[in-house]
């Protein structure tokens, strides 16, 4: 099976500011590319942080309220009053930024995303130039394949390639990304391989094996269905 890759679905042309870049150039920068965060780098375009809307609210946040006006917002700590007060990029930024490889699977990508709690991974090569930027919004991209991709993927990868099972024996019938397996296979041991390796393809939503039988078991001397 082949996995698509970071660099296949990232975002190339990528808006970044430099670390002296000040305040207001990096909201400039956000408003007119219209996105949330940019990276950080420096002179030889290593990437070394990330401001976000985020970074920059902080600013307002940490003001003190005129009389009769809404308090500012209280319970700031120290880093984050600091970073308030910065007026440049490097000031202002997130920092060590959370990058990604551009040979690194999708998977690996969303598993950074969701135990991080971000939306995006800065892409960097071995030096740490950024080379681009990945989202969320990319990573679902493998859900836009071809059904006759992914089924032809499952009857030649899995099945035949990973599992040596004959095709023949099997039918895979994938609509809209939803994967039914019917047929039979040797032995019922071998079901619950090929569901959590179908699991796995890009672009799979689900799978059903309720159609999928097996011709003998070890523990059931007649045979049966799964």
């Amino acid at each position: 099976m082949r996995h698509r890759r970071i660099g296949e679905l990232m975002t190339r042309e990528v808006v970044s500011v430099r670390g002296d870049a000040p305040f207001k150039e990096i909201v400039r920068s956000l408003s007119r590319h219209r996105v949330t965060a940019v990276p950080v780098v420096d002179g030889a375009n290593r990437v070394i942080g990330v401001v976000s809307e985020g970074d920059l609210l902080r600013k307002s946040a940490d003001r003190a309220a005129d009389p009769g006006e809404v308090p500012a917002v209280p319970g700031l700590g120290a880093w984050e009053r600091e970073k308030a007060e910065g007026t440049r990029a490097e000031e202002l930024m997130s920092a060590p930024p959370l990058c990604a490889r551009s040979e690194w699977t999708a998977v690996e990508a969303a598993r950074l995303m969701e135990v991080q709690g971000v939306k995006r991974l800065v892409v960097v090569d071995d030096e740490d130039r950024l080379v681009g930027i990945v989202s969320r919004r990319d990573l679902l991209g493998v859900f836009l394949r071809a059904d006759a991709d992914i089924r032809r993927e499952i009857t030649e990868d899995v099945l035949a390639g990973t599992l040596g099972l004959d095709p023949a024996g099997l039918v895979v019938e994938v609509r809209d990304g939803r994967v039914e397996l019917g047929g039979s296979v040797p032995d019922k041991a071998v079901i619950p391989a090929i569901e959590r390796m179908c699991v796995t393809v890009d672009g799979v939503v689900s799978v059903s094996r309720t159609r999928l039988t097996y011709d003998e078991d070890d523990d059931s001397p007649g045979g049966g269905r799964s």
